[in-house]
């Protein structure tokens, strides 16, 4: 994670009044402000498809999902956070406020080198704090590998691989790691 943009302290609100303004995004860890890097072609290929294959499971259902410009709240005794994932999906009730969710059911995090070890560490304590959070996946963008935590299964290690199919618990949907991957390694960029 890149040093912060402020050290002072800045709070929560106008945390979330600079961001409806700001040119490029920002997460939020107890006052302290980090710009987000860039993403590749890739990673925007994965984030896209991965969307379009949950929403499609989704419909009929109280389940809805969100891409990258959606942030999701964390709020843990002395412990405040936002992080913008690359998806995830908020069942009813959902959060009241536009600009966040409170209580995801499935955050999915598409990693890269610079993001890896934040996404492996500091994130992932950050959203096993959010009560509602059944499930945590970190997808590996250049092999097919997704790595899925679950709650109720103490937050071990599952990994799924080509062939497979992973199983969303959260949401009642299943991904056949194939269709996830399909078309975009073999894409360059």
């Amino acid at each position: 994670m890149p040093a912060p943009l402020s050290r002072t302290g800045i709070s929560v609100e106008d945390y979330l009044a600079g961001e409806e303004v700001a040119e490029v995004r920002h997460e939020y860890v107890n006052g302290a402000v980090y710009a987000m890097v860039g993403v590749t072609k890739t990673h925007n290929r994965l984030t896209k498809r991965l969307a379009r294959l949950i929403d499609d499971q989704l419909e009929d259902r109280p389940c809805e999902s969100f891409v990258t410009e959606v942030k999701t709240h964390i709020l843990a005794r002395n412990d405040e956070r936002f992080y913008y994932p690359d998806l995830l999906v908020e069942c009813e009730p959902y959060t009241d406020d536009e600009r966040f969710c409170d209580h995801p059911v499935l955050v999915i995090e598409i990693l890269s080198q610079s993001t890896e070890r934040y996404d492996r560490s500091d994130k992932f304590y950050g959203y096993r704090k959010i009560p509602s959070l059944l499930e945590y996946v970190m997808v590996t963008p250049d092999e097919p590998r997704m790595e899925v935590y679950r709650r109720d299964r103490g937050w071990d290690l599952e990994v799924y691989g080509a062939g497979e199919n992973l199983r969303l618990e959260a949401i009642d949907a299943e991904l056949a790691v194939d269709d996830v991957y399909a078309g975009i390694l073999s894409t360059t960029a």
